[in-house]
């Protein structure tokens, strides 16, 4: 149990090393049902761009409305095989067929190493095995690839949080609001956390 508790915590330092953190709690961020059509153009730009606009959003709704195209351009595979998998893989989440949905995943990131989804959707289900080196294992992959990638670092939060590093978390949710300051319950978390790890301010 030892051996395994340090191993986790090499990979969660090594994961939170890859790049800047930036996350959400109370459930794995996953993309909505129904996403606006992604720009044509260089992808990086345009993210470059929603990302700068997420930062100012003027209330909550114009915040969804931009986290919605970023995920439409995050969910893009640009590879018909990839695209099927990842269709394959749906049915089997929806199915509760894990394992077969893991395997899919593993063909996935073989073929098309640079799709960023893939490897969170990954992390995803290894999260709910409760198979946390392996979910830290993809995410990191995911944060070397996209730094922003808000719906990983919801897991990496969600992680640390579950193995009872309320210190990390706190980093993490902080940071996470330089990045996305509406991001959904963020401020709450930061505010309970705070006292926990901090204590109340005099």
């Amino acid at each position: 149990m030892r051996l395994r508790f340090l191993a986790l915590s090499m990979i969660l330092a090594a994961t939170m090393a890859a790049a800047p953190v930036y996350a959400q709690t109370g459930k794995w961020v996953e993309p909505p049902n129904k996403l606006p059509r992604a720009q044509r153009g260089d992808p990086t730009r345009n993210l470059d761009f929603l990302f700068e606009a997420l930062k100012i959003a003027p209330d909550d709704t114009s915040a969804k409305a931009i986290e919605q195209r970023i995920w439409a351009l995050w969910v893009v595979s640009r590879s018909d095989t990839a695209n099927l998998l990842m269709t394959r893989v749906k049915t089997a989440i929806e199915a509760k067929d894990l394992d077969l949905a893991i395997k899919l995943l593993d063909a996935i990131v073989e073929i098309k190493p640079d799709y960023v989804e893939a490897w969170n959707r990954r992390a995803t289900i290894h999260y709910l095995k409760k198979e946390y080196a392996n979910s830290l294992a993809d995410i990191r992959q995911v944060l070397q690839r996209e730094p922003r990638h808000f719906g990983a670092l919801s897991g990496l939060g969600l992680i640390m949080q579950e193995i009872g590093d309320d210190k990390r978390a706190l980093e993490v949710y902080r940071r996470a609001l330089e990045v996305y300051p509406r991001l959904e319950k963020i401020p709450d978390l930061v505010k309970t956390l705070k006292e926990k790890v901090e204590g109340r301010d005099i």
